[in-house]
């Protein structure tokens, strides 16, 4: 395992930094009216990357006693 790899917790190998959803072209809304539309559902996803990202950061800072 290389140095960097150590000292950079976005690169922690037990608990990975989250990757944040692809937002969808705005091609592939159909503009019918979906409930949920593709928007919403990626809306949503974005909200739990968010929680997911704010928890992974606080387990950072923990682990690095800082």
């Amino acid at each position: 395992m290389h140095n960097e790899t150590m000292n950079d917790p976005s690169r922690s190998i037990d608990d990975p930094r989250p990757t944040p959803p692809e937002r969808p072209l705005p091609e592939e809304c159909c503009q019918s009216g979906c409930n949920p539309c593709i928007f919403d559902l990626y809306r949503q996803a974005l909200e739990r990357y968010e929680d997911e990202l704010n928890a992974w950061e606080a387990r950072q800072a923990a682990s690095s006693g800082s």
